[in-house]
This record gives C-alpha cells, sequence and structure tokens, in this order.
C-alpha cells in the first residue's frame, strides 16, 4: 500500500468517526429531557386528622401538615442550607436535616445551624368537601393557620 493510499484511508475513517459522533450528538439533543414533577397541590385530609400535636410527613410532596392549638399548618420539609429533605424526630418534636445537621422548631424556626432560614411556610386551604388541600407552590407567611 502506498503512502498516499494509507493516509487517504485514515482521513476518510477520521471525517467518517467525527460524523457518527455528531449524528449521535444530535439525535441525544433532539430527545426532549423532561423531568416530572409530581403536582404542587395534594389533599392532606380532614381538619380532624390532625388535632393538636400531629406531624404529617408527606414524602412525596416533601412537605410536613401539621396540626396546632386551634388550626392546622403546612411547611416544606426542604432545608433551606442546601435543600436536603428533613425529617421529623418525634423523640426530640424537632425537625432535623440529615445532611448537615440543621434542627428546626415545629414552626420551622432554627434550633441549630447551618440552615440560614426557617422552613417555609405553604398554603393550606379546606375546600368545599371539608378536605385539607396543601399548595407547595405557594408560600405564605408563617403563622398562617386554617383554623378548625
Amino acid at each position: 500500500m502506498k503512502r498516499r493510499d494509507f493516509l487517504t484511508m485514515a482521513g476518510v475513517g477520521a471525517c467518517a468517526c467525527a460524523a457518527a459522533g455528531a449524528g449521535v450528538v444530535t439525535l441525544d439533543f433532539l430527545q426532549p429531557k423532561v423531568l416530572f414533577e409530581p403536582p404542587t397541590r395534594f389533599v392532606a385530609g380532614t381538619a380532624l386528622e390532625f388535632p393538636e400535636g400531629t406531624v404529617r410527613f408527606d414524602r412525596e410532596h416533601r412537605a410536613y401538615v401539621i396540626g396546632a392549638s386551634g388550626g392546622v399548618y403546612a411547611m416544606t420539609a426542604v432545608c433551606t442550607h442546601l435543600g436536603c429533605i428533613t425529617r421529623f424526630l418525634s423523640d426530640e418534636n424537632v425537625i432535623a436535616c440529615p445532611c448537615h445537621g440543621s434542627r428546626f422548631d415545629l414552626e420551622g424556626n432554627v434550633v441549630h445551624g447551618p440552615a440560614p432560614r426557617p422552613l417555609p411556610w405553604i398554603e393550606i386551604k379546606p375546600d368545599g368537601a371539608g378536605n385539607l388541600v396543601v399548595d407547595t407552590a405557594s408560600l405564605v407567611p408563617a403563622g398562617t393557620i386554617v383554623r378548625v
């Protein structure tokens, strides 16, 4: 084989590899990359299911629904430090972040850092059938309680 023929074949092969790689990247780009998230609104139950002291964690929606004296409120379960999902520790009556050790009281206030802010409160409203509907996309001021 002549040197010129070898270099021609090597050049054509390199161009074919580059074209195939570009084709794969183009096909990957054309496929949609959609992340489906759960709906932001969900039914937590009736107000009677949340007597004072009740803390219910909804894993799918990453929210707490808490029964307090005279009402019910909801908070997000996403830590304000780096976004880890917090957990309710019933024996200590606190909400704790397993990632970096932040602790919150049942009103979302930071008890122990490094979380910089309290847990945001989210909207909870009764619907026409008497159920409590939580909307994780709608933040409300702390202290907003649905009176039972």
